[in-house]
């Protein structure tokens, strides 16, 4: 049996303003329908023997990752919170002992969730490949066949082929991992064919990962076997003990194992693969128009080519631009030339260093119970978009310094508000009282949405009192 172990933490800041801290990359619709994190999964959705995935996470996230995954029909998904982030070789440490606590020591195919495949069919065909040595006792990394001397990603030097017969489409070993070179470096590689692209993708037996794990980094699985024995159930979550894990040494599963491991072998392979670290990598990926530009939304131009321009909600008009990215949210815009993109890293240190919430939040806020979005805030008065969920409930709650004003526009409402409960349609709408014990529900089988009037002296998070409960908040 094969475990899909998928790597959902990360906040993907270079693809600021859309990919924010606790919205990141890994958990939007960049390339199609799907959301990184879908995709990642699916594309070994129809694989032989493939179990319900392990997804690591951090607990940022957890609601929108389990959201999402419930919506592909999954139900028997682990996810594992990480309370800190420790890099993949803790990650695959974890995994390992979570698949052999439900299956008898399967194979696991370690995937962040942040990557592009074009074509599925070859990457599943090296996943084959990969599941037979596998099962012989090697620990596989994937090799990415290289098209351009791309600077922004680690390299393996190709060793010998494993059989003969298979010199130049098969596995090799693996003579060296290299770190992110320079461009007359990268151009060198390219050129002698005996390099390819790190793609962060493993695959090995539970049991074979951690007997290397043991020799060669055992502070790693002495840390992560504690926190995992110490780790509770929560809800759908799994939370590691966040004393043991935090005594837990950050290594990747590279420098930590696959480096020093003599059991290492790569697979190369060619599918249109892309990390999609970047706007101009989603600029590369992307369908372009008869002027090369990648567009999305409410865009319209004139004189503009080989451009990447993204609207969520207002009109973009561009004139006159090439080798540009244009990205507009409902709280920032961002412009940047094409060969700058890797310095938006910069300006989302800038907003963290000035406490700005746009590093780390959208206006709209998933919560455990539906969204929350922000539409207007002023000095005494904050207006929201709610959509709650059908069958999900906010915490019983009361605050002492505003008062509230809910009104329905879809759905049916229940609301608890002191001793009351009140049955709220469409169209009608209800008041909360400074003081006043209130909870919403939505008791339906449609989302609820509602708009909510906050007003008062005092508008902030910390005016809430929550009376039972937190929902896992």
């Amino acid at each position: 049996m094969i475990f899909p172990v998928v790597l959902a933490g990360g906040s993907g800041t270079r693809l600021w303003p859309l990919s924010r801290q606790l919205f990141p990359k890994q958990l939007m619709n960049l390339v199609n329908e799907d959301t990184m994190l879908q995709n990642t999964i699916l594309r070994l959705h129809d694989y032989p023997d493939v179990l319900d995935p392990i997804v690591i996470c951090n607990e940022a996230h957890r609601f929108m990752i389990a959201e999402q995954i419930r919506q592909m029909g999954i139900r028997k998904a682990s996810i594992i919170l990480e309370p800190f982030g420790r890099n993949t070789a803790p990650a695959v440490a974890i995994a390992a002992l979570q698949a052999m606590s439900i299956h008898d020591d399967p194979v696991l195919v370690v995937l962040p969730a942040d990557h592009h495949i074009d074509d599925v069919p070859v990457f599943q065909h090296a996943i084959r490949m990969g599941e037979n040595l596998s099962r012989e006792g090697k620990l596989i990394t994937f090799g990415i066949v290289p098209n351009a001397p791309e600077t922004g990603y680690g390299y393996i030097r190709k060793g010998e082929p494993l059989k003969p017969e298979t010199a130049g489409i098969g596995p090799v070993t693996i003579r060296e991992f290299v770190e992110k070179p320079d461009r007359q470096t990268a151009e060198a590689y390219l050129a002698s064919g005996n390099y390819c692209w790190n793609s962060g993708i493993f695959m090995f037996q539970a049991s074979t990962v951690l007997a290397e794990l043991q020799k060669h980094a055992p502070d790693i699985v002495t840390a992560c076997e504690k926190a995992f024995q110490k780790g509770r159930k929560d809800l759908d979550f799994f939370r590691l003990d966040a004393d043991e894990f935090f005594a837990c040494p950050s290594d990747s599963i590279d420098y930590a194992v696959m480096e020093k491991t003599e059991l290492g072998v790569m697979i190369p392979f060619d599918a249109g693969w892309n990390d999609l670290g970047s706007w101009e990598a989603l600029w590369q990926t992307g369908r372009k128009d008869d002027c090369r530009n990648v567009i999305h939304g409410d865009v319209v131009t004139h004189d503009v080519h080989e451009s990447y321009l993204h609207a969520t909600g207002r009109m973009i008009a561009a004139v006159g631009l090439k080798d540009h990215i244009v990205v507009e949210t409902a709280d920032a815009v961002l412009i940047s030339p094409m060969n700058r993109v890797q310095d938006v890293k910069c300006i989302v240190d800038q907003l963290k260093s000035r406490g700005r919430k746009e590093a780390l939040v959208h206006k709209k806020d998933y919560r455990p119970w539906g969204i929350c979005e922000n539409i207007d805030i002023g000095d005494r008065f904050i207006v929201n978009r709610v959509t709650v969920k059908p069958g999900a409930h906010m915490t019983l709650q009361k605050h002492f310094h505003r008062t509230e004003h809910w009104i329905v526009v879809r759905g049916t409402a229940l609301l608890t508000r002191g001793k009351e409960q009140i049955v709220l349609k469409e169209d009608e709408s209800a008041y909360i009282p400074a003081g006043v014990d209130h909870r919403l529900e939505n008791p339906g089988k449609i989302p609820l949405e509602i708009i909510e009037v906050h007003s008062g002296t005092f508008l902030g998070e910390e005016d809430i009192v929550r009376l039972e409960g937190h929902d896992g908040r």
